[in-house]
């Protein structure tokens, strides 16, 4: 069995002391590739430390992170334009998109930077993957414009309604990322689901954060993808082989990186 990782932090401090251990216990669980999104200027160097040491199965995006999005934005936006135009590592603009669930002073520029970075997706054709936390209308706004357009890419870790997920389906070329909030007691998302194709859902765990059950409280770390799998082919009512190869399909299709 094959799984992806669409969305993990494996650069952070938080994997500093056992890094090796959180690889092999990924691939020891049938993780074939890991997507690591960028935060803001002072991740990138770590990030691709990590992606160079475990090259062709980490993968580098580069983006700023909404909540990184302050009065510095535009200088930290053109740090980013910098790495983008002189590497071709990166295989998505990300994470971006809007914030408002701690503050809204920034709205204005959260909405700018979206903006600005949509655009060197388009350029560069590459995906975009967007965060999003209390600011779904917002978003849908800023992406309607390109609905005709070539972008594609990953509404990350999606917590929304039906109704959010059927307005995500409008873009053809976009899927819906799933990591271990489906395995929430309280969580809807088994629910909503249940209407959405499995062919627009992709894996991801979010590491650090976000841990499935049963190991809620911990650290997370890809290897627990397995546990966030094993719900959605419950939800899914199919085998977790057939859900990991037609969700790693869609994250190869979404990246255009080959097996």
């Amino acid at each position: 069995m094959k799984l992806v990782d669409s969305h993990s932090h494996l650069f952070l401090e938080e994997f500093k002391e056992d890094l090796p251990q959180v690889m092999a216990r990924a691939r020891a669980v049938g993780v074939t590739h890991i997507f690591m999104p960028n935060i803001d200027s002072t991740t990138i160097e770590p990030m691709l430390r990590v992606c160079r040491a475990y090259k062709g199965y980490c993968y580098p995006m580069i983006g700023l992170h909404p909540t990184s999005v302050n009065a510095d934005y535009v200088q930290e936006l053109e740090v980013m334009a910098r790495e983008l135009g002189s590497s071709k590592e990166y295989v998505a603009i990300g994470e971006i998109g809007m914030d408002l669930y701690w503050d809204k002073t920034f709205l204005k520029e959260q909405e700018m930077a979206l903006n600005r970075q949509i655009e060197w997706a388009l350029e560069y054709d590459l995906p975009v993957v967007i965060h999003c936390r209390e600011a779904f209308d917002y978003i849908y706004n800023v992406l309607k414009p390109y609905q005709d357009t070539t972008l594609r890419g990953i509404f990350h870790s999606f917590t929304g309604t039906l109704e959010e997920a059927c307005r995500i389906m409008e873009f053809p070329d976009f899927v819906i990322g799933i990591n271990g909030v489906v395995t929430f007691k309280k969580s809807t998302l088994p629910e909503v689901l249940k209407e959405i194709p499995l062919e627009r859902i992709v894996l991801e765990t979010d590491s650090p954060y976000l841990t499935p059950a049963p190991n809620r409280g911990k650290r997370n770390e890809s290897a627990y993808l397995k546990d966030t799998l094993l719900k959605v082919a419950q939800v899914y009512d199919c085998s977790p082989e057939y859900v990991a190869q037609l969700t790693s399909d869609a994250v190869f299709k979404v990246f255009r990186v080959l097996e």
